[in-house]
């Protein structure tokens, strides 16, 4: 039994004994002494404590920016993790450091680590940002004294010359089966079986992801974790599959491993997933994880839905079981998923040419914010007739949902605009929303009704991406 976890910093092995539930931003500003990581908002939204991870397999084995505060130190073990500290070589700035000094780039200074690592990240792996691109890795960093022309001029100016963190063979690639220190036990099982085999043993332990949502719940309430199985590892949940059907993720895919591998070809659903999870987030979150937690204002759910998901889980006994994921949803944080069982994967089909695809986020703010109403709409037409339907919902039930009612009033007719508007009265039917700060019942249900209108125009070639959605 390992009793110290490894891995790499700042290019140097480290080897600490910790508990494996310790967030690695602790684990950095305390034990490790690297203290140019902050602590803003201590749930993975500011970016103040950005490094760069880099884990063998994962997410194309590059370095990407993630949130330390939220992760724990067993998802790093054996993994390189990069600091502000680790930007500099022999105490001189990278050119990115030097071009935000020069450029003004900072103020108070709080948040400028995570920026310049984030962006370090991003100007690594692309020596030509466009300012779409630069904005999009800065997504998950706020800064709360200065503008952020200034940080992104500095991006364009260090473009082309970071060459850091290019791809490479990990230094360090010893992953430990088992860790644990001071009453706190991980797991970290390499195959689906040993991965069941774990729950058995430990029934009551967390099962860790991503964590970018129990990292959160963690942090808020300092509650410890006695003991963790960490399924990052798991080769048939590392897995993704593409043919001519479809595409098959296993539960640990990243959700920047499956933005890279959907959004060309489902551009609304790669705008959703940019929208609803900073770099920091993508690189760390996975589709399992925003399935598994059940909560009916996840983003991922409704587009799955309206896209036609299959989801497949095991029970700890090692029977699969598939469906539709539309049926996996039973209650308010309740699914079909037996006690102690697993995600295992989930079937995305490939839309046809008379089929078309599109989801709508409405949210207070435009990036990395929970949704009020998330709508995904598929139809498939025949010459004008919507010869099939599916609209999917979140925030507006206990759980994502179908709007059945509405889609019987679409199917086998044209549509038009006084069809949809008989399809949007009919929300109510089977959906039921809740009134809170976001928005009262009533406003979610014109939104929703809304966000169908705005497919109709979207598939007419008559509506604009606007930033109020």
């Amino acid at each position: 039994m390992a009793q110290a976890i490894s891995f790499t910093l700042n290019g140097k092995p480290v080897r600490v004994s910790v508990r494996p539930d310790t967030t690695v931003l602790d684990l950095l500003r305390g034990p490790l002494n690297t203290t140019g990581t902050k602590e803003g908002c201590a749930e993975g939204d500011c970016g103040a404590c950005t490094v760069l991870l880099k884990r063998k397999g994962i997410n194309g084995g590059i370095a990407n920016a993630a949130n330390a505060c939220i992760m724990t130190a067993a998802q790093i073990d054996g993994a390189e993790i990069t600091t502000v500290e680790g930007l500099a070589h022999e105490g001189v700035l990278n050119l990115l450091q030097e071009a935000m000094a020069e450029n003004g780039a900072s103020q108070c200074g709080f948040c400028t680590p995570g920026i310049a690592v984030a962006l370090t990240g991003l100007l690594a792996k692309n020596s030509a940002p466009s300012e779409e691109q630069i904005h999009d890795a800065l997504a998950g960093n706020l800064c709360r004294c200065t503008g952020y022309r200034p940080i992104v001029e500095a991006a364009q100016k260090a473009a082309g010359k970071i060459h850091l963190l290019a791809a490479a063979e990990m230094q360090n690639t010893v992953s430990n089966e088992e860790i644990s220190f001071d009453g706190s036990i991980a797991k970290r099982p390499t195959s689906l079986a040993e991965l069941l085999e774990a729950r058995r043993e430990l029934p009551n332990a967390t099962l860790l992801a991503g964590g970018t949502d129990l990292g959160v719940a963690r942090a808020a309430y300092e509650k410890d974790w006695s003991s963790i199985i960490v399924t990052n590892n798991v080769k048939e949940l590392r897995s993704t599959k593409e043919d001519a059907a479809g595409w098959t993720f296993g539960a640990a895919v990243t959700w920047q491993e499956i933005l890279e591998n959907v959004g060309q070809a489902l551009p609304s659903f790669g705008t959703l997933i940019r929208r609803f999870g900073s770099t920091q987030i993508r690189s760390m979150g996975t589709m399992g994880g925003n399935i598994g937690t059940a909560s009916p204002i996840g983003d991922g759910p409704p587009a799955l839905i309206a896209l036609g998901a299959q989801i497949t889980f095991a029970a700890v006994d090692g029977t699969q079981t598939t469906m539709p994921l539309e049926d996996f949803f039973l209650d308010y944080r309740k699914t079909e998923l037996p006690q102690n069982g697993v995600i295992v994967s989930i079937h995305i089909p490939k839309p046809k040419s008379d089929e078309h695809f599109r989801v709508y986020k409405v949210s207070k703010r435009y990036d990395q914010d929970i949704s009020t109403v998330c709508g995904a709409f598929w139809v498939k037409m025949s010459g004008d007739t919507v010869e099939d339907v599916r609209l999917a919902f979140g925030g507006m039930a206990a759980i994502p949902k179908r709007a059945k009612h509405a889609e019987d009033a679409l199917r086998g007719k044209a549509m038009t605009a006084d069809n949809v508007e008989k399809a949007g009265k009919l929300l109510g039917e089977d959906l039921t929303p809740l009134s809170d700060w976001r928005g009262s019942a009533n406003y979610r249900e014109k939104v929703a009704s809304g966000l169908i209108k705005r497919f109709m125009h979207d598939l007419n070639g008559e509506a604009v991406e606007v930033m109020a959605l």
